[in-house]
């Protein structure tokens, strides 16, 4: 005995009948350094109700302003090209390199426990004679 209900009886859509989104996917803005600074400028000049209507009319969030005019300030708004700056930027480490630095942050944690665990007995009075001291 087979047990059908109405779902059965209608066809699934195979993988190739779906349709692609016909909607383009949105491109990310990309903002230059000279509306930038027009925004901010036009922003912090406007009047306190009108600073709303500025952010709506251009599409923008108040963040956006926030983190421009912090750029501005911080000299970073001029009309050069983003980008690391290969002067200020630090040249690759070797894997011995590396290595080596991985190795020394090992050993100074270790010693620290060492040194912990050594001031633990101590105060527990099961001090372990060191070399230093047995001399």
């Amino acid at each position: 005995m087979t047990v059908t209900s109405p779902s059965d009886k209608q066809p699934r859509p195979s993988h190739h009948d779906r349709q692609a989104d016909p909607a383009p996917r949105p491109s990310r803005r990309v903002f230059t350094p000279r509306y930038k600074l027009d925004m901010v400028t036009e922003y912090e000049n406007a009047p306190n109700g009108e600073k709303g209507a500025i952010l709506r009319r251009e599409g923008l969030y108040s963040s956006h302003i926030i983190e421009w005019a912090r750029a501005r300030d911080a000299g970073r708004l001029t009309g050069e090209p983003a980008g690391p700056d290969p002067s200020t930027t630090p040249p690759r480490k070797s894997a011995e390199q590396i290595e080596l630095e991985k190795l020394r942050r090992q050993n100074q944690k270790l010693t620290s426990d060492l040194t912990k665990t050594r001031m633990a007995l101590d105060i527990m009075g099961k001090g372990v004679p060191r070399a230093r001291d047995a001399a």
